[in-house]
């Protein structure tokens, strides 16, 4: 099973010990690369988002990347050995018995494990329903804002008709004669290391101990119903791509008095035109002319909030950044905000006219500054 994954170090496109920094600036770029939004109907591109997202939540955790380094995927999903310290899991005895991890396996592969069924759950205890998933496509900025959608589910509910009873006009049900209302039966089973009694689910009631001689025709007797859920779900600001809302109580409703499940809904975010985000912080980039570059001006920044002012000093080059504090992503059930990055790009005029090219010139050459070693420095240098 170990094959069927790649490396989560390889699926980001860094290396081993790599910093967080480089291990965000991977994830941006894979999610740059194979986000659904870039490639429509892409069935491939959608399945390495979902590698990609899964790697970034075990590596960017590092609890989850101590434990993945240690061990492996084992470490992290307990379906890859068990994971780490998780016991005795046959070792170089699981082939003494032809495969089988213990002799309880023989048994198990014989008749379906030993009798007594003391540690089979009882068939009528409360159950909790299913959850119920879906999930939604909301675009940048009602991820930093938050917003509202509407959600269409199908959901199992009670039955209308019968209460959730199963049976026509809410008849109560009747013990079952073959199991007397246990659900298991007794059998008893020859086997090469003998006669065994064992128990197993009874056929007449289903486990359930108990029959409905005349079951609601709405439901056909199971005393539940497939309905459409339609409801307006509140997307709290802050939230990002790939992260799961869970809504209690509005997923499949239980069995045999048991709370319903939960509503789970997944949230993509479609990508900007001209912020990134990386966490609660926004990545932006502004471009200025070199005469706004080299004299220094008053710019206006595109924010989440509008538009801001900002006093670049004269000299700025190209590449330059500064930070606007608290004007990034709004925390996600918390206080505060993070931060608006802008980096500065310095825009080279194209097409000039001979007389600009001229004046530039003649500009070039009025620069005497010397640099250290007395050499003429060229402005356009």
């Amino acid at each position: 099973m170990a094959d069927s994954k790649r490396d989560y170090y390889e699926v980001l496109g860094v290396q081993k010990g790599c910093s967080d920094e480089e291990l965000k600036k991977g994830y941006r770029a894979m999610v740059k690369k194979y986000h659904p939004d870039l490639h429509p109907d892409d069935k491939d591109a959608e399945a390495k988002m979902k590698e990609v997202n899964e790697a970034y939540d075990v590596l960017s955790d590092k609890d989850k990347r101590a434990r993945y380094d240690q061990f492996g995927f084992a470490g992290v999903d307990p379906s890859y050995g068990g994971g780490a310290g998780g016991g005795f899991s046959g070792g170089a005895y699981s082939g003494d018995f032809g495969g089988f991890g213990d002799i309880g396996d023989i048994f198990e592969s014989f008749f379906g494990g030993f009798g007594g069924g003391g540690s089979r759950s009882n068939p009528n205890a409360p159950r909790k329903g299913a959850d119920v998933k879906t999930s939604v496509q909301i675009s940048f900025m009602d991820a930093c804002k938050g917003t509202g959608v509407d959600i269409r589910v199908n959901r199992l509910e009670r039955c209308s008709v019968c209460g959730g009873t199963g049976s026509k006009n809410g008849a109560a049900a009747t013990v079952c004669p073959d199991c007397r209302g246990s659900g298991q039966v007794r059998v008893s089973q020859r086997t090469p290391l003998g006669v065994f009694q064992t128990t197993k689910t009874c056929d007449r009631c289903g486990g359930k101990g108990k029959i409905i001689k005349d079951p609601c025709q709405s439901c056909s007797g199971t005393g539940m119903a497939r309905r459409v859920l339609q409801k307006n779900v509140s997307i709290p600001q802050g939230i990002d791509d790939g992260q799961s809302l869970r809504i209690t109580g509005e997923g499949d409703c239980g069995v045999n008095g048991g709370p319903n499940g939960d509503l789970i809904i997944r949230v993509s975010v479609k990508p900007d035109d001209l912020f990134e985000r990386e966490g609660f912080d926004i990545y932006s980039e502004v471009p200025i002319s070199y005469m706004q570059a080299a004299l220094g001006d008053d710019i206006t920044v595109p924010t989440i909030d509008g538009t801001t002012k900002y006093r670049i000093p004269a000299g700025t080059q190209n590449g330059d950044s500064f930070v606007l504090r608290g004007q990034g992503v709004p925390r996600l059930y918390r206080t505060g905000r993070g931060d608006h990055h802008v980096s500065i790009k310095v825009v080279v005029p194209k097409n000039l006219t001979k007389k600009q090219a001229d004046l530039l010139k003649a500009f070039n050459d009025s620069l005497n500054e010397r640099n250290d070693s007395g050499r003429k420095s060229s402005w356009f240098k």
